[in-house]
């Protein structure tokens, strides 16, 4: 993919529109930064052997565009209403207005709308970098704004609750992955209300697990729930890595994509937020839900190889990236416990 000079040009231009917005020390210069983001990522969609490429493209350039829009008006508006002797209550009201655009752009419920129906048009390593890179930016810039209010707790109860119903009836794999996105989304910015340092190791938890989930589904090509059990019933090793690696991302306990939401949860705890901690892990238990739903329709049930199809065959190069990644995202708490207990 990246092989292309101008591919090349295009991500070199999306890392910086990203490094300009969060390092900038004024609210114009972010959001110059956030455009060169969205202008450098509009290319990278685009592909003229995939039509659903130029809708996805289109759908994500007019979302984005009117979230840079609302946020360059309510950043232009309370610059200039500071500057009047009116005593409205208008800080707070522009710092809501600010987080929307913000949360619209990360595709944070309930501005989700348009977050599984842009993935579904991409290819997998797009869809990944939509998943994570293009989070970096509004998430840093929503640290500089954000407080635990009714509107930052409203916004984390609808991003868990509609992340988790939202893959209940999912076929297509890249929507349960937008879905599973928006879920992990209200964790992040519950762990943004904690401090800095636990959001960025919960994203690069998140970031590791959906790495590893993302490269075997673009090894195989796999963009819908029945080709994982006909392309790889005969690979039962490849099975066991992609569905342990689902479960941890679902984050179920023996698996290292539960360190980062143990963390949340011990610390949110302590700050007597106990309300929206039970909401949290009551919809968590419906992600995984439906990941132990697609496990054990895998490991259980006996499914017939179409003999006629030819099936990709990993390199032992990519098989051994494949085994490393599975097996740090299996064992990776129980490791990490070990090494904490002998220190």
């Amino acid at each position: 993919m990246f092989l292309n000079p101008s591919k090349i040009l295009f991500v070199s231009c999306l890392i910086l529109g990203t490094l300009i917005s969060i390092s900038s020390n004024s609210w114009l210069g972010v959001w110059i930064g956030l455009e060169i983001n969205l202008l450098s990522f509009i290319p990278l969609m685009t592909n003229h052997n995939n039509i659903l490429t130029t809708e996805a493209s289109l759908k994500y350039f007019l979302i984005q565009a009117f979230a840079s829009a609302t946020l360059l008006f309510s950043i232009i508006m309370s610059y200039l209403m500071s500057y009047t002797t009116f005593q409205f209550d208008t800080e707070i009201s522009y710092s809501i207005l600010i987080i929307s655009a913000l949360l619209l752009k990360m595709g944070a419920a309930p501005f989700h709308f348009w977050f599984p129906g842009t993935m579904e048009g991409l290819n997998w390593w797009n869809a990944f970098i939509l998943m994570t890179w293009q989070k970096i930016g509004p998430l840093i810039l929503l640290s500089y704004v954000i407080s635990t209010n009714t509107f930052i707790i409203a916004i984390i109860v609808t991003c868990t609750i509609i992340g988790s119903i939202g893959g209940l009836n999912q076929t297509s794999l890249r929507k349960l992955m937008a879905y599973s996105s928006i879920n992990h989304l209200g964790w992040m910015i519950a762990a943004l209300t904690m401090g800095n340092n636990l959001w960025i190791f919960y994203f690069l938890m998140y970031t590791f697990l959906t790495a590893s989930i993302v490269f075997l589904f673009n090894c195989f090509q796999i963009y819908h729930m029945n080709q994982n059990f006909l392309m790889l019933s005969h690979t039962p090793t490849i099975k066991f890595c992609l569905f342990t690696s689902l479960l941890s991302l679902g984050g179920l306990p023996p698996f290292l994509g539960f360190l980062p939401k143990w963390m949340v949860i011990q610390t949110m705890s302590e700050t007597m937020s106990i309300f929206v901690v039970t909401v949290m892990v009551i919809t968590t238990l419906f992600t995984l839900f439906y990941y132990l739903r697609i496990t054990f329709s895998a490991f259980l049930l006996s499914y017939s190889d179409i003999k006629w199809n030819s099936f990709p065959i990993l390199n032992n190069n990519s098989l051994f990236k494949l085994m490393i990644l599975a097996s740090i995202s299996t064992f990776g708490l129980s490791l990490s416990t070990l090494m904490f207990s002998l220190l």
